[in-house]
């Protein structure tokens, strides 16, 4: 049996060190460690990756302080529309969703996709009616107004801009209030079978128009999970996520060049992500444990946890 590993992050580049005051410091840290408990707790049961993964999600989309379930930034509509992919790496089973409303636990829902429906992703109505149909958790629409998300959508609907998922100083140059930026959560997990994992959540961009879906939802892209070589969740600037097909791009290397996953995410966060302008990082596991959480932003919330070590926020 192999020694149980997972970790968690909470969006890149979604705040500045220099604005992080100690108080909200320990309320992001309590809410990382938290989640990340809550999947550990299946993985020390002999649980699988899967269940930790959604678990430790689940507890991050339950809590307003990031961009996912609860916390969902406002559309330029003024509605909360969701994005969730998850994956397993011993059969390659995914499911994701995108573009779902009033879904308490959007990572729940793209599980449900894989187990109970023959496709990867539902977007928009038809994912609704699937939900539906299998009775997913759906709340009002005052579960998910925040206060400090509804103020970020007014002041992007003033200067009529979108406000990237995570800090991107290419697009806008406000330099002032940096919490406008809210990232993805996600997690990855190694079960004691041997089993990888991997999930990831989002509300995507305040102010964000036409129905547009990031890396989040799209398995390769924002997500991904092969036994053979690691699992991966992203966060950053997703459009270009999804052009660089990032997660699977690192599983590619470790299975094609036969590359370290320390390797392999320095190639893609530092080099190619860099090369065309794209910003965030990513958590990554491979098949014996090894942790990576590289990014290219400011920052990134991350946490992890191995069965013998220590917990790391």
């Amino acid at each position: 049996m192999k020694k149980y590993t997972i970790a968690i992050h909470g969006g890149a580049g979604t705040i500045l060190r220099s604005s992080m005051s100690p108080e909200k410091e320990l309320i992001y840290k309590q809410a990382l460690g938290d989640a990340i408990l809550a999947g550990e707790l299946i993985l020390k049961n002999q649980g699988s990756s899967l269940d930790a993964v959604e678990a430790a999600i689940r507890s991050l989309e339950d809590h307003p302080l990031f961009n996912a379930g609860k916390g969902s930034v406002f559309t330029h509509e003024g509605k909360n529309e969701m994005d969730a992919s998850i994956m397993e790496g011993k059969n390659l089973m995914a499911g994701a969703v995108a573009g779902v409303q009033n879904i308490k636990n959007p990572i729940s829902l793209a599980r449900a996709v894989m187990e109970k429906s023959e496709h990867v992703l539902l977007s928009g109505s038809g994912a609704m009616a699937f939900a539906k149909s299998i009775k997913s958790e759906i709340l009002p629409n005052d579960y998910f107004f925040v206060q400090q998300r509804y103020d970020q959508l007014q002041e992007a609907l003033k200067s009529n801009r979108v406000v990237m998922d995570h800090d991107d100083k290419k697009t806008h140059n406000e330099g002032t209030d940096n919490e406008k930026k809210f990232g993805t959560v996600g997690a990855v997990a190694l079960d004691v079978f041997g089993n990888l994992a991997a999930g990831t959540s989002t509300g995507g961009m305040t102010n964000k128009k036409h129905g547009r879906v990031g890396d989040t939802p799209i398995i390769g892209a924002g997500t991904y999970a092969n036994n053979d070589t690691c699992a991966v969740s992203c966060t950053g600037h997703g459009e270009f996520f999804i052009r660089s097909v990032v997660a699977y791009d690192i599983s590619c290397l470790m299975a094609y060049k036969g590359l370290t996953l320390k390797e392999a995410c320095e190639i893609v966060v530092q080099e190619k992500l860099v090369k065309i302008g794209g910003e965030g990082g990513l958590i990554a596991l491979d098949a014996n444990g090894h942790i990576e959480l590289p990014f290219n932003s400011e920052g990134m919330y991350r946490a992890s946890k191995k069965e013998d070590g220590e917990l790391f926020i």
